[in-house]
């Protein structure tokens, strides 16, 4: 379609009507920008406008989407021109409006997944929660960035993405527990005993020995799975 085109038709046609940008547009239930947007092609018109707008011009769609009165020998041709011309349109639309969704998806998904580190405190389940969430929301959004992509091209990118962003993820969990002696935040449990907490996840066990006192301090060790026993005598050796 040739928007430059058919906005003067349509701004040509308008004025044969003796109408205002004003008038057509309150007719049409837009605003006077948008008939103004439409002649001087900015833009073109919704297709749900396309039948009520021809109807207050009194010319055909076929005109419209020609952007010039069609000649009744030319008619079937140009018609079937523009039913390609209209679909093209369409889809690039439908990609341009999920595109945009899709970028606002994956941006709030990345802000939610690291601001909850600094939103909420490490000893709160919160930030993990959080973090989750703004992973399935990033999903989301990729996924429909990629719609275009087969099946399994999509299914590898999701599954890559979701390896780095969690790996990226860990590895700044691992460094505040190392760097500012923080509790884990993606830790499976978390148990209490005399003066240890013990916090385990996945890859390595943190513990807190002599927790709230002077003398209070962190280590990390491979993942074992502690008894409570010894986790009680931990902090004596």
């Amino acid at each position: 379609m040739n928007q430059e085109k058919i906005g003067k038709f349509i701004s040509e046609c308008r004025k044969k009507k003796n109408l205002t940008q004003q008038e057509l547009a309150e007719k049409l239930g837009v605003s006077d920008r948008s008939v103004g947007n439409w002649e001087n092609g900015r833009n073109m018109p919704d297709l749900s406008l396309f039948k009520p707008l021809c109807k207050e011009l009194d010319i055909t769609l076929n005109d419209l989407m020609s952007g010039e009165k069609v000649k009744e020998k030319e008619y079937q041709e140009k018609f079937e021109e523009n039913i390609v011309n209209t679909i093209d349109y369409t889809n690039k639309k439908i990609n341009k409006k999920n595109r945009l969704i899709s970028e606002i998806l994956i941006f709030f998904g990345l802000g939610l997944i690291f601001s909850a580190f600094s939103v909420f405190p490490s000893e709160s389940s919160w930030g993990s929660i959080y973090s989750v969430i703004g992973i399935v929301i990033f999903l989301i959004g990729f996924t429909i960035f990629n719609k275009e992509k087969t099946y399994i091209k999509r299914l590898l990118f999701n599954i890559l993405f979701v390896a780095l962003i969690m790996t990226m993820l860990l590895l700044l969990d691992y460094s505040n527990v190392k760097l500012n002696n923080e509790a884990p935040r993606f830790r499976i449990r978390t148990t209490t005993i005399g003066s240890v907490i013990y916090y385990d996840t996945l890859f390595y066990d943190v513990y807190r020995c002599n927790f709230d006192e002077e003398d209070e301090y962190w280590t990390i060790e491979k993942n074992h799975n502690p008894t409570d026993n010894a986790l009680i005598n931990y902090c004596k050796q």
